[in-house]
């Protein structure tokens, strides 16, 4: 058996490593830190849960031991950038428990928070900076931090950066980071979209997979349950009620009904928290660490927390609402059965949700096996109610007899384009010329980097 040793990493971060409880290096682990020490360029495919922060950051981190100085004031020698602040969090405090001992210093930067404490913390230099792309911009802006001396970047979850809209971000901060560089790129699935960036800008990559892209870890039990839209709230009741003290996530589409779901549950008794992007980061840091700590056993969230969030004690996952993109689905259900260990999904598919249904289980290459309800007909699904449009109005009045997925009209898919639908305008790639960027008529339309 491999063991972190065998892959010549650092005692000193070995040590961090017995600290933190590490035994032995997963599969994505043992292929990519060789690599990176070697200074290759990686394009790392691997299902969510399997361990890539530390394939990317170990290795990382060695190589910066070696450097023997502190940056220099308002530099930055190694980037990571992350999607949602929720991940970039997760990610600096991993690589701030590697580097325990050492002299590297890992700074986190998101919106939400303070830009001028950040600039006084940039002040300083930085080993590593830990960024989402739209705060990274402002500060870059403001001439707060300096990426001439970056020799690393390492773009994690890169499929969910290009479906929030961050191509033309990366374009812009690429332009800032030297070429000669080492790049890593890191994502769960592999849409085509990711294999144009990855053919432009990577060089001669070294790619490492572990597992089908968009396959799910095997020790999650998943199911469907075929319900109308207005008897989810009481189901998903059941199912709590089955399961007492085993924590949940459920997940929600929009924010208003992630909202209202929660204070629904909070009326029934359940100890449930929320978080989504109408919460402030204090906020969501909050709940999240009240969740973690077992102080709450319901969480119910929007795909900002579908990604990268590592709570081992969630057991149970339910697909409230199904997703939009069927690639979420993977990132969703991927909360449970962290670190080997077993999970149960469980998706509730009103008759306005089939099509997202059979996207998913396209993607799955298999049928969800159906434990309550029957498969919709096509007269069920005509008779459903139409989805509302996006911005629509949020319904007035009480309780959560009939939740919406769409604000407006029960039982309907979410207005509008889907939010998670790729991005055109990718072949130029990172750092490429803007001519490039013209390639195809018309320019993306931009997205929030917030559920």
């Amino acid at each position: 058996m491999t063991t972190f040793s065998d892959l010549g990493l650092s005692p000193k971060l070995m040590a961090g490593l017995d600290k933190a409880g590490y035994t032995a290096p997963t599969p994505i682990q043992v292929q990519a830190i060789p690599h990176i020490m070697k200074g290759r360029d990686i394009m790392g495919l691997a299902q969510t849960g399997t361990g890539k922060t530390a394939a990317f950051g170990l290795p990382l981190l060695h190589r910066l031991l070696d450097i023997g100085h502190p940056p220099a004031p308002r530099t930055v020698r190694s980037l990571i950038l992350a999607p949602t602040r929720e991940l970039v969090s997760q990610i600096s405090d991993n690589l701030t428990n590697y580097t325990k001992g050492t002299p590297v210093k890992v700074v986190m930067i998101t919106g939400g928070a303070s830009i001028f404490r950040q600039s006084e913390k940039l002040a300083r230099g930085a080993d590593v900076l830990v960024a989402t792309p739209g705060r990274l911009i402002d500060l870059l802006d403001r001439k707060a931090v300096s990426l001439e001396a970056c020799g690393y970047l390492v773009l994690d979850e890169a499929d969910q950066m290009l479906d929030m809209g961050f191509i033309h971000a990366l374009r812009k901060i690429a332009q800032h980071i030297p070429l000669k560089r080492q790049t890593m790129l890191f994502s769960a699935t592999m849409p085509k979209l990711i294999e144009d960036l990855a053919g432009t800008y990577l060089r001669d990559p070294v790619k490492v997979q572990v597992a089908p892209p968009g396959k799910p870890v095997e020790k999650i039990v998943q199911s469907v349950h075929y319900t109308p839209q207005g008897d989810k709230a009481k189901l998903l009741e059941t199912y709590l009620k089955e399961h007492p003290g085993e924590q949940a996530l459920v997940f929600g589409r929009t924010k208003h009904g992630s909202e209202k779901l929660m204070k629904l549950l909070v009326s029934w008794g359940f100890k449930a928290g929320s978080i989504h992007g109408n919460k402030s980061q204090n906020q969501r840091d909050r709940t999240l660490t009240e969740f973690r700590n077992g102080e709450l056993d319901v969480l119910v969230a929007t795909d900002v927390a579908a990604r990268g969030i590592d709570i081992p004690g969630v057991r149970h996952v339910y697909n409230y609402d199904l997703p939009n993109v069927p690639e979420n689905y993977v990132h969703r259900i991927g909360r449970t059965a962290r670190a080997g260990a077993e999970g149960r999904a469980v998706a509730f598919c009103a008759p306005a949700e089939m099509g997202e249904l059979k996207d998913i289980e396209k993607l799955l290459k298999n049928q969800l096996p159906v434990i309550g309800g029957a498969p919709w007909g096509l007269a069920d699904i005509k008779a459903a109610p139409k989805p509302a449009q996006r911005g629509a109005r949020p319904p007035r009045g009480g309780g959560q007899g009939k939740p919406r997925s769409a604000q407006g009209k029960p039982g309907g898919k979410s207005g509008g384009k889907p939010q998670g639908k790729p991005m055109r305008g990718v072949e130029g790639g990172l750092g490429a010329p803007k001519k490039a960027n013209n390639r195809r008529g018309g320019k993306p339309q931009a997205r929030s980097n917030v559920a």
